[in-house]
């Protein structure tokens, strides 16, 4: 979250429910810095209606979609209804909120197992639960909804089919309210426990066809919700059916957005500022035209061999890699303590090439060059995976990962 103020603020202490999840706290900050914006990035509150709300109603310019959008498009029944009207496929499940344990066992006998159970609220990949047999059906509806009520406040889920072998592709949208482009394809397939690990744009493994149907199908749902500002619309891609799916939109900037700007040369939060300023969009979809491929590593402070432990503590080294088409994102440096409080990503590395295989080899390089001293990051997990026969032929989806980190597991305790 960025608060633009004309001098320094704090918003709270270390914890995040006292600070960056505190919207008094927040509304305090603005007004006694005399902010003039709020751009909430991604993570804590940056896709809370009720907080963007708040923030105009202080006066203050919110970077971002109306609060109405954030809250029609965050909630997933809700979403799932909206792009259905708006002629967009949508994996088949539920038609809203589940509350009867008998119209669930309907519905899954109607579209088969396996199926997953989903947090209306939920988003970043967490609030789901994968059902294979009827059996468990019930059991798993009322454990999600006990799940989502702790994680999000609200009990609804919904059902619908699970797709084990789609790969996760997402459409970067921008809107001004009236217009909307899109900004092509990334690939988020590569996953663990459905958090995103590698991101790529560009040259995808998705047919030029079934491609330009997802894109078109994003701006057709932007453009029906007015939306403003930059959004995220993910499909599941079936390449065995070679069709896609709806899974849901993220009312903000994406982790994964550097990825974009690389292989389409715009500065996707320059232009965030633009619209919330009020000025039309200013990008044409003609002259938006992608060039060679971009690859994004998260570099978390977890330890990869003691299942992903978190490694807080004093970054007493830390050399980030650099050359020409080498882009670094992060707010770390040597000498910074790394707190327990909030999510473990310490930077994000960015390679742009010509075609996969050179950005694939220049991020081997760029991760070669990485130095980490007085903490464990998951460097080494990501390169190995870089380094995989299957990552480098494209033969990966969403649940292939923790499938070959198995593997690797069980032959490693042979």
């Amino acid at each position: 979250m960025c608060v633009w103020p004309t001098r320094p603020c704090a918003f709270g202490p270390a914890q995040a429910t006292a600070s960056y999840l505190n919207i008094p706290n927040v509304l305090a900050a603005i007004e006694s810095s005399g902010a003039d914006a709020v751009h909430p990035g991604y993570g804590f509150m940056s896709e809370n209606a009720d907080f963007a709300q708040a923030v105009v109603d202080a006066g203050a310019v919110w970077v971002g979609p109306a609060a109405q959008a954030i809250r029609d498009m965050g909630d997933k029944v809700s979403a799932r209804r909206s792009a259905k009207a708006a002629d967009v496929n949508t994996v088949p499940g539920s038609a809203g909120e589940l509350t009867d344990p008998d119209e669930a066992v309907a519905v899954a006998a109607e579209i088969g197992f396996p199926l997953a159970i989903k947090a209306s609220a939920g988003g970043g990949g967490r609030g789901i639960r994968i059902v294979e047999q009827e059996s468990d059906l019930v059991g798993a509806i009322k454990t999600a909804k006990a799940e989502a009520r702790a994680a999000f406040g609200s009990d609804a889920v919904y059902i619908e089919r699970f797709i084990p072998r789609a790969r996760h592709i997402e459409v970067q949208v921008f809107g001004d309210g009236v217009r909307a482009v899109h900004l092509g394809m990334r690939d988020c397939s590569v996953q663990r426990r459905r958090q995103k690990v590698v991101e790529e744009a560009g040259q995808l493994f998705v047919t030029p066809e079934v491609g330009q149907r997802m894109c078109d199908a994003a701006v057709r749902l932007a453009e029906a919700v007015q939306y403003q500002g930059a959004g995220t619309v993910e499909f599941l891609y079936d390449e065995q059916r070679n069709d896609y799916y709806f899974l849901e939109m993220n009312t903000r900037i994406q982790v994964e957005h550097p990825v974009t700007e690389m292989v389409f040369g715009e500065d996707l939060v320059a232009e965030q500022l633009r619209v919330a300023s009020g000025q039309p969009l200013s990008f044409v979809q003609e002259n938006l035209v992608p060039r060679g491929h971009a690859i994004e590593i998260r570099l978390n402070a977890e330890n990869a061999d003691m299942n992903f432990l978190p490694s807080p503590g004093t970054l007493e080294k830390f050399a980030l890699p650099g050359g020409p088409f080498v882009r670094l994102d992060s707010g770390v440096i040597t000498g910074s303590v790394i707190s327990p409080y909030y999510d473990s990503m310490l930077a994000k590395i960015i390679v742009w090439g010509a075609t996969r295989d050179i950005a694939r080899a220049r991020m081997l390089r760029a991760l070669g060059e990485l130095e980490v001293e007085g903490i464990v990051t998951t460097a080494p997990f990501v390169e190995t995976i870089l380094r995989s026969a299957e990552f480098a032929s494209g033969a990966f989806h969403t649940t292939w990962l923790e499938r070959w980190m198995a593997d690797r597991a069980e032959a490693g305790a042979a």
